[in-house]
């Protein structure tokens, strides 16, 4: 993985906060429902995943529907601080 300098911790705190508010809507539910990782691509119970931003919030990245997806706990640990575009092009190299 590339170098990266961490975005301020104002940042991270308040996407945080914008990430807690969104898991409790509709559509966030709505995207459980599908029960599906958005990396492995694996079936799952709604209770077996968890939120990924696909632009870390570490590096910049917000909490909006466009940047944060459905995903299993081990492709979520797995992933870290990458981009979903790193984390997948390594998962293919690998």
């Amino acid at each position: 993985m590339n170098w990266f300098s961490p975005w301020p911790e104002a940042h991270v705190k308040k996407e945080k906060e914008k990430a807690r508010a969104l898991r409790k809507t509709p559509w966030w539910d709505q995207q459980l429902q599908k029960q599906k990782c958005h990396y492995c691509e694996n079936d799952f119970q709604k209770s077996e995943l968890t939120m990924d931003h696909k632009v870390p919030i570490i590096r910049g990245g917000k909490s909006t529907k466009s940047n944060v997806v459905p995903c299993c706990k081990s492709c979520n640990s797995d992933k870290k601080h990458k981009t979903d575009v790193e984390f997948l092009s390594d998962k293919k190299t690998n």
